[in-house]
């Protein structure tokens, strides 16, 4: 995809309802972003960078957007879908969305993804009465309806997030051994919090927490794993999807010494 990549789309219920229901402010954007003709819909997303892995989100959003088209577009508009790169920098997003705002008029944000790309964003946003809609961060702060009645989120938080891998690993791995690597950031703060919510008394299991910013996970493993002696469950979120495989293989030489040994 390109790094401004441009298709026909749209949410079919939800668009249709909100342009025929949305509030008076907001009337002069509708005009400029939902012509006779076609509906704009701003979208922000990471399609090179650190964090690319994640632009399947958008291009998702561009192909459910293409089929609504497909099948006629809503009360016969069709959707034009615009999703810029912002390489995962807040800078960049701003930058975007200006652009977006006030060149390509669209009528709403959809679906952007990231935390500082939002929150980056978010106040020029309901400055302009440009809705900001379904969020793709679990981050808590889309949750302020007052102080920013045109953000909404839509995901869990990252905090149930954690607390969902807590429920698991008490079901899964209840004796043994916690080895937590988190992201040293609001994302990765919020989900370790939510994972010794979620954990309770059990808690006590953490063996070891090492945060990082942007680490390559390959690299940690050996620390992770020092003692063979243990078995421990493992809480990742990597920042790289590609450095999974390292994290398996010594987990799974791990494991293999330990059978080894129990054998002997």
């Amino acid at each position: 995809m390109k790094t401004t990549n441009e298709t026909r789309p749209a949410l079919a219920a939800f668009a249709a309802i909100f342009i025929a229901s949305a509030p008076a402010a907001a009337q002069q954007a509708q005009d400029t972003g939902a012509a006779d003709a076609e509906i704009r819909i701003g979208n922000i997303m990471p399609y090179t960078g650190p964090l690319a892995a994640f632009a399947a989100i958008g291009r998702a959003e561009a192909a459910y957007f293409d089929m609504v088209n497909d099948r006629g577009g809503i009360n016969g508009r069709k959707i034009r879908f615009i999703s810029r790169d912002d390489s995962s920098n807040p800078r960049m997003a701003v930058e975007h969305t200006h652009q977006l705002v006030e060149q390509d008029n669209v009528l709403l944000m959809f679906g952007a993804f990231g935390t500082p790309g939002n929150l980056a964003t978010r106040t020029y946003l309901n400055e302009k009465k440009i809705p900001q809609l379904f969020v793709a961060s679990g981050d808590e702060e889309w949750a302020h309806p007052k102080r920013f009645p045109w953000t909404m989120g839509w995901q869990p938080t990252f905090r149930a997030e954690g607390q969902i891998y807590a429920n698991y690993i008490q079901a899964a791995y209840p004796d043994r051994k916690i080895a937590v690597l988190w992201q040293n950031d609001q994302f990765g703060r919020d989900l370790f919090r939510g994972l010794q919510q979620g954990l309770g008394a059990t808690a006590r299991m953490i063996a070891a927490d090492i945060s990082r910013r942007g680490p390559d996970l390959r690299q940690l493993h050996p620390v992770l794993l020092s003692e063979p002696e243990d078995r421990r469950a493992l809480e990742e979120r990597p920042v790289r999807p590609r450095s999974v495989p390292g994290i398996a293989g010594g987990a799974r030489r791990h494991r293999q010494h330990d059978r080894s040994r129990h054998r002997h």
